[in-house]
């Protein structure tokens, strides 16, 4: 009986470890894809969370791109895979070869000053044919030593902002064509954005250099209302800053109008074109039937002449095409010059620019690049 009763204790002790070596397997078994997925599942939703942070935060009040269309332009093949830090590291004299897309990448240190400068003569025609000697450059006066230059044909990332408001029904269809043509007489690896703005702005396609799209979303015509001018470049500026990755930024724009219907000034909007790696104003102005046509014209001039741009003013409609074709060959054919300035960045301060350019052959030339910046601005904003 003894002999049995410690057998029965043994097989006991055998099953009852068993069970607890199951139990703890089958435990290890349930929890271990939970734990092993949990970072899986923690990057898939990071999108989505810095998504929802950027909808929160976007300066078009009434979103209508889709988030499958943004999904597309961030995820196109046509640009390489980079996060803003690394395109706010980016500049052309450290690179000289193109990558697999064949766009030359920018790898701009942090303290540089990257300009993108058109050079004319006095017939206005542009000079492409420069080394870097040709240039001389200041900032607050003071010259500053040029530590890269390039002159190629990089990719931009442009916002086409259109308006939209009642006196521009009739003009639109001819507007939509010639920002058509200017995408396709522009490098075909920019990628472009469409808003339409009366009272509001509308950012009606995210970056994508689908014709189709954008054609889509130019002829989202609603036009009423007045004319929010300021405020849509602002939030249009605030969109490249935000969310594009090529380091050269542009905004072609189109108004018919003086800005009737903003909460920004031209000071304030001015300002926020002109923070750090701020973007290039071209401006259109079809002033011809407008109330005030010297001070619409003013403003426009302002604009692009502080951000490196330029302002047209065609006496017919008939002319905006061709323009919008111009604007193309002068974005394509820039200068790339960088600089560290004497004065540190980090001192922070509005910064004046001036660029000059002298070379035998060539008479007096005229460089046209923006003409001052807000020190540390584009960094501070990166960080947040």
């Amino acid at each position: 009986m003894p002999g049995r009763d410690i057998t029965r204790l043994l097989n006991s002790a055998v099953r009852v470890l068993l069970l607890v070596t199951c139990v703890i397997g089958c435990g290890t078994r349930l929890s271990a894809p939970a734990w092993s997925q949990e970072p899986a599942a923690s990057t898939q939703s990071k999108p989505d969370a810095s998504k929802q942070a950027s909808d929160k935060s976007s300066p078009f009040p009434a979103q209508q791109s889709k988030p499958e269309e943004a999904k597309t332009a961030q995820d196109s093949p046509d640009q390489p895979k980079s996060d803003q830090s690394k395109t706010d590291q980016q500049t052309p004299e450290q690179q000289k070869k193109p990558n697999d897309e064949g766009i030359y990448v920018f790898h701009k240190e942090a303290d540089e000053v990257l300009l993108h400068a058109t050079v004319v003569d006095d017939k206005q025609h542009i000079i492409t044919n420069l080394d870097r000697n040709a240039f001389s450059v200041f900032e607050d006066g003071k010259p500053q030593n040029i530590i890269s230059f390039h002159h190629v044909d990089i990719p931009v990332a442009m916002g086409i902002v259109i308006d939209n408001s009642g006196s521009m029904r009739e003009k639109r269809n001819k507007v939509n064509q010639a920002a058509l043509n200017l995408v396709r007489s522009s490098n075909p690896k920019d990628e472009v954005f469409v808003v339409n703005f009366n009272d509001e702005q509308y950012l009606d396609q995210d970056f994508t250099n689908d014709l189709r799209k954008l054609k889509e979303a130019l002829e989202k015509i609603d036009a009423r209302g007045g004319t929010a001018l300021y405020d849509a470049i602002v939030a249009s500026a605030d969109h490249l800053k935000q969310n594009a990755r090529l380091e050269k930024k542009v905004i072609f724009v189109v108004t018919d109008g003086e800005d009737n219907a903003s909460s920004e000034t031209l000071e304030q909007a001015i300002k926020q074109l002109q923070q750090e790696n701020g973007p290039s104003v071209y401006a259109i102005g079809i002033l011809g039937d407008e109330e005030h046509p010297k001070r619409a014209k003013k403003a426009l001039q302002i604009v692009a002449d502080r951000t490196g741009g330029i302002a047209f003013f065609p006496k017919t409609l008939d002319e905006v095409d061709e323009i919008s074709k111009n604007i193309a060959n002068d974005i394509r054919n820039q200068y790339a010059i960088g600089y560290k300035p004497t004065n540190p960045k980090g001192a922070g301060g509005f910064r004046q620019i001036h660029v000059d350019a002298k070379a035998k052959g060539h008479g007096k030339m005229v460089v046209r690049t923006k003409s001052g910046y807000y020190a540390g601005a584009q960094t501070a904003s990166a960080s947040k």
